[in-house]
């Protein structure tokens, strides 16, 4: 697995370089947004460790320009600000996972881990396909459309999307889906859940508003209806 690490500060990149080696990542650091997001565009990477604070462009810009571009690389944004609008705002941008420094290298690498086992493709299954009117998804090719038009998801809203496909007309708690999509060693808040559910919403409805494929059922979890 290759990761490439953007951070601008020397010292915490090369503790950040040796950590993951010694883990058995290949890495390569960038030190400013712009090569990083030029580096990401390139391809050849497994994931992107990404500082919020950078020169040249920030994290957040870094995040967003890649999802508008559709190159659904997982992203983990790494920030000192422990506000929960600023985690929230990495989500809402496209990021996978936020972590929030200072942190342990063990925690780091678990995030890492727990990021790349839920983005991989699902297994093949009757499960791996579905169409809904002019939508359709493909959950082994990572590829969402509408008509003619591509529907950009993260890796991590394809796998919310498939865990409910899968438990369809039944209603998935939130611990449940905590459970399935991050793994049961990671903690994520209701929130960033939340978070993610309605960027997919907004993306995957014909009118959110009026959900007719997810549907929040208040204090017990979500539903796929489609």
């Amino acid at each position: 697995m290759k990761i490439l690490v953007v951070e601008d500060e020397p010292a915490i990149a090369m503790g950040l370089r040796d950590d993951l080696r010694l883990e058995g990542f290949e890495v390569e650091v960038a030190s400013d947004g712009v090569v990083a997001e030029r580096r990401a565009r390139e391809g050849g990477f497994d994931l992107v460790l990404l500082d919020v604070m950078l020169p040249g462009k920030d994290g957040f810009a870094v995040c967003r320009s890649l999802r508008e571009a559709g190159i659904a690389i997982p992203i983990i944004v790494l920030t000192a600000k422990s506000q929960e609008v600023d985690r929230v705002l990495g989500l809402e941008l496209g990021a996978d996972d936020y972590v929030t420094k200072p942190f342990s290298p063990r925690e780091l690498v678990a995030r890492i881990r727990a990021v790349l086992r839920r983005t991989g493709l699902p297994a093949e299954s009757a499960d791996a396909r579905f169409e809904c009117g002019d939508l359709v998804v493909d959950f082994q090719r990572f590829e969402a459309r509408r008509g003619a038009t591509k529907v950009e998801l993260t890796a991590t809203e394809f796998r919310i999307l498939h865990t409910l496909y899968r438990r369809r007309r039944t209603v998935v708690s939130s611990t449940q889906l905590l459970k399935d999509v991050w793994g049961k060693d990671v903690y994520v808040s209701d929130r960033v859940i939340y978070t993610h559910l309605n960027n997919l919403r907004a993306k995957v409805e014909v009118d959110p508003s009026h959900p007719t494929l997810i549907v929040g059922i208040r204090r017990v979890g979500y539903r796929f209806d489609g």
